[in-house]
């Protein structure tokens, strides 16, 4: 409720923030006289100086209430042991209103905005934050705080086909934490990232040493999210450096290791990732994949996200095609079709290249070939050069498949 003296101290701080004078405030539709009153708590609000106000500050009507619960201390408090869905609104709503209150607790606020966020799949909006927190730890001058921002910027930036930014960003993260001597889980965050990286770049011997060196870390650490996604992101590694079996091998003593320990959601990654992992092989090993794809199903009423499910028909459309079921697999990419913004840049490539390869058994070889090709430029161009040789390789095989040159 707007009342008096509550709303006049909350117009003023809104306007104060903004570096705004009375008159640039009241603009036309109002007189400099009345804002004053308002903001002295001599005048209560009407609905349409409220509204004016509002649009004049960029917030909702309701951003003008004084409320205390909205301040980044409380919200913090109030959303503490809340899942990331039902803190994520309380806590970016008391981003937008609050000012001058402690840098430290806006970063933890914008962290746990930008997890919201991410879960939402609202990556725009996750990244101004990541930006925020980015700068805002440089500003507090924490190395703790610097390297913890700098891993989750490069994880975006990766997800969104940014290689040579990821891997810049991914370094700077490392050599803070190390340098700077941070805990073991703090350093083996900026190696997930990092890692990951240098893998998308194509450069294999380093992302291989430091997939070493994180695999020796987290061994040192409690089995948890942490080893989970340590493995997966080795495993990736291992795979494109031609050891599939040493992937799935440690995929596979991981999903027995953390047999009871794992939320829903990290249980399903890990069987998505061994299924790509059984599909990448060569030859694909379809029936294992086959086990896992089915056990991922079972699982979407517990851990069902949008993500997860487009993840899921990409991996059936990958095993339909493997196991000559093409028609099936069509069917599968038309449902795909619209789907994009759920799945990271690097899996909407690999789809846009079994469409091509769909083609080219079709018969529609000069077609598949120039949309491969086209494929392998872009994500040259954009430095991802490991995605450029996977798509190459793919288009061979199929030419082979199909009796093509």
């Amino acid at each position: 409720m707007l009342t008096q003296p509550a709303f006049g101290r909350r117009l003023k701080q809104l306007r104060t923030e903004r570096g705004l004078t009375q008159a640039e405030l009241a603009g036309e539709g109002m007189s400099t006289g009345y804002l004053s009153r308002l903001e002295s708590g001599a005048r209560p609000p009407t609905d349409d100086a409220v509204a004016h106000l509002a649009r004049q500050l960029g917030v909702a009507p309701e951003d003008l209430a004084e409320q205390p619960d909205w301040s980044l201390a409380r919200s913090l408090a109030s959303t503490a042991g809340l899942d990331v869905d039902e803190a994520g609104e309380p806590l970016a709503r008391a981003l937008r209103t609050a000012g001058g209150e402690d840098p430290l607790l806006r970063w933890q606020a914008l962290w746990q905005v930008a997890e919201w966020r991410r879960h939402n799949e609202e990556h725009d909006e996750e990244r101004a934050c990541l930006d925020e927190l980015v700068t805002l730890a440089d500003e507090l001058g924490l190395p703790e705080l610097r390297a913890r921002a700098r891993a989750r910027l490069a994880r975006a930036q990766r997800a969104a086909g940014e290689v040579p930014a990821a891997v810049e960003t991914a370094f700077s993260a490392y050599r803070l934490a190390s340098d700077e001597g941070l805990s073991p889980r703090i350093v083996a965050d900026t190696l997930l990232a990092l890692v990951s990286a240098l893998a998308e770049a194509g450069r294999m011997a380093e992302a291989r040493q430091h997939a070493d060196e994180l695999l020796a870390l987290v061994a040192a650490l409690p089995a948890g999210r942490l080893l989970a996604e340590a493995v997966w992101t080795v495993a990736g590694v291992r795979l494109r450096q031609g050891e599939p079996q040493v992937a799935l091998k440690l995929v596979s003593d991981a999903l027995e290791q953390l047999q009871g320990r794992l939320d829903p959601a990290m249980w399903v990654r890990l069987r998505v990732v061994a299924a790509r992992l059984h599909l990448n092989c060569t030859p694909p090993e379809t029936e294992p994949a086959r086990r896992r794809i089915e056990e991922v199903e079972a699982c979407l009423p517990f851990a069902g996200t949008p993500t997860v499910e487009q993840e899921l028909l990409a991996l059936r459309a990958r095993l339909a095609f493997h196991t000559g079921r093409t028609d099936e697999a069509r069917a599968l990419l038309d449902r795909l079709a619209d789907a994009h913004d759920h799945l990271a840049y690097q899996e909407q490539v690999r789809l846009d290249v079994l469409r091509n390869q769909l083609l080219l058994l079709d018969g529609r070889q000069d077609e598949g070939m120039r949309g491969l090709r086209a494929l392998a430029q872009r994500a040259q161009e954009r430095a991802n050069f490991d995605l450029a040789a996977e798509i190459w390789r793919h288009a061979a095989e199929s030419l082979a498949r199909t009796g093509g040159e």
